[in-house]
């Protein structure tokens, strides 16, 4: 399959990006990893008229620790990054297993954090644990600059607040160093394939006791969508196996899920049931005071 005719402009800095992208309106796209866009465009889903590279904005590949703020990525850093970068293995080692998780080497290499959230998919793997983590990105236009919560970020399936002229352009995972995090997955494959259901979870335990639970649910809602009635749940109280039943029985009851080719309804709800339990055990053992 053939690419349709296009304008590649090959910007050197965030600024003249966003101008860009500004003067040409719904006419341009953003153009970072493009395993995802290069693909809709050969099927003809989208014939953007401008393509506004990324690649020669260093910065945006950038991975750093910012004492007392926590792991500053940017947007154009790969999948792989995230996976061999120590910093972000040692902080945040539950994003790199993530990311680890997700397609193949080939795509690992290309695919980023940026497009894996700025495309807005329901089972995509990143967004669950980065909004268990408190995780706030930067969206950069040609006059100004905002701060979104991840939470807050994704509006439907394939739909975020991001405006037309506007740039993702680093994501902000806060320090949190007595909690511990995890995201597990299901799919139809051994590895590398789409999440039929995925959950997050990050719990700070203090003194044997739950103090703060966090709990994202993928691929069974629009969004990404939070289990606040099992978090509310789980607050304040002692570990135990039948308080984990609970927990996935509740998180099952919250979520949204549809039936379609990878899964039915009542699957999903099973599968969630079973998988927040997992998360959670996982997530309680590394969480510390």
């Amino acid at each position: 399959m053939n690419l349709p005719d296009f304008d590649y402009y090959n910007p050197g800095s965030v600024h003249e990006a966003c101008e860009i992208l500004a003067r040409f309106g719904s006419k341009a796209k953003v153009l970072a990893g493009g395993t995802d866009l290069i693909i809709k465009m050969k099927h003809e889903v989208l014939a953007p008229q401008v393509l506004v590279s990324l690649k020669n904005i260093s910065q945006l590949s950038a991975i750093e620790h910012v004492p007392g703020k926590g792991v500053v990525i940017g947007a154009r850093a790969t999948l792989n990054d995230l996976v061999n970068t120590k910093v972000l293995h040692k902080k945040f080692f539950s994003v790199s297993m993530t990311a680890h998780q997700m397609a193949n080497n080939q795509i690992r290499n290309a695919g980023t954090i940026g497009g894996n959230i700025v495309n807005a998919v329901p089972s995509a793997d990143l967004p669950p644990i980065l909004i268990a983590l408190g995780t706030v990105v930067k969206l950069v236009g040609p006059g100004a600059s905002r701060s979104v919560t991840l939470e807050e970020f994704f509006t439907g399936p394939n739909q975020s607040v991001i405006a037309q002229d506007e740039i993702l352009t680093e994501i902000l995972i806060p320090e949190q160093p007595t909690t511990g995090s995890t995201y597990l997955k299901f799919g139809l494959r051994r590895s590398g394939a789409l999440a039929v259901v995925g959950v997050a979870a990050a719990v700070t335990m203090k003194q044997g006791i739950i103090n703060n639970a966090r709990i994202v649910l993928g691929a069974v809602a629009p969004i990404p969508m939070k289990a606040r009635k099992t978090e509310e749940l789980l607050a304040g109280k002692v570990v135990t196996d039948d308080l984990l039943d609970e927990a996935g029985v509740c998180a099952a009851g919250e979520c949204k899920p549809i039936s379609d080719i990878r899964g039915s309804e009542e699957y999903r709800r099973e599968m969630i049931r079973v998988f927040t339990k997992r998360a959670l055990r996982k997530a309680i053992k590394e969480g510390h005071a």
